[in-house]
């Protein structure tokens, strides 16, 4: 019964290539929408962090207080998460003059310990153990820290490595290949692959969104950052309405 009790109160979904599909379109709506605010508002970063670190908290509030998992409010507080990273990331980085490698470096130790002291809080990081409104927090948690860390990291590569939005979203998705390879023929822990899959394809959104938005002299397509936000938002509302969204099992 406990344990029956405890697969309900699973709130995240299963993890599939469609969860990996509209995970991506998210990063990248996270890009534009983030730099919508900050840059084409003209708001600035400060700003942009503070309106957006709002609207993620009220997301998690929600989601926590959810009865059971709805897709819909899962995957605003993912949206909320990568729009906030997307800001800090850039309010860190730039404002603060931090610059992207130290940027990158200050959240992946932030996010390395935070994996840690959820794991000897709780016993485990894997998804199939956010049963829990304390394990909740921490995946949350975890999740704002990558979502920032894949903003400066896509920032460091594209720029400062000077591989350049295409150079850099190749970059990424080799990783993603390996991780994908590790899963398939290979005994690594699946909840190594997942966080690692995670990280990795927030770095890979925020280079297709600045490749999408930033001007052709910087190596861009130069859409409108409004347009290519409201035409990722729609796909996604699309793919999480035809797309099987289930909860993550216990067994997961």
């Amino acid at each position: 019964m406990i344990a029956e009790i405890k697969e309900v109160l699973i709130k995240v979904p299963q993890v599939t290539l469609g969860f990996w599909i509209i995970k991506i379109l998210a990063t990248t709506l996270g890009e534009t929408g983030g730099d919508a605010v900050s840059m084409s508002m003209d708001l600035g970063y400060l700003i942009g962090t503070v309106i957006f670190m709002a609207f993620f908290i009220l997301a998690v509030i929600f989601q926590i207080r959810a009865k059971k998992f709805n897709p819909y409010i899962y995957w605003v507080a993912i949206i909320a998460s990568t729009t906030v990273g997307t800001t800090l990331a850039d309010f860190a980085d730039r404002s603060l003059g931090i610059g992207y490698l130290g940027g990158a470096t200050l959240l992946a130790l932030l996010l390395v310990s935070t994996l840690f002291i959820w794991h000897k809080s709780l016993g485990s990081i894997s998804v199939a153990s956010v049963h829990t409104p304390k394990a909740e927090a921490f995946y949350w948690l975890t999740i704002m820290f990558s979502q920032t860390l894949g903003t400066a990291l896509g920032d460091w590569t594209a720029d400062s490595a000077g591989l350049g939005y295409v150079g850099a979203a190749y970059i990424f998705s080799a990783g993603l290949v390996l991780v994908i390879a590790a899963y398939w023929y290979t005994k690594i822990s699946r909840t190594i692959l997942f966080w690692s899959a995670f990280v990795l394809t927030r770095p890979l959104g925020a280079v297709i969104g600045d490749f999408l938005d930033k001007p052709i002299a910087q190596g861009g397509l130069e859409f409108s950052r409004y347009t290519a936000t409201a035409v990722l938002l729609f796909a996604i509302i699309v793919l999480v309405k035809l797309l099987p969204q289930r909860a993550a099992s216990k067994q997961h």
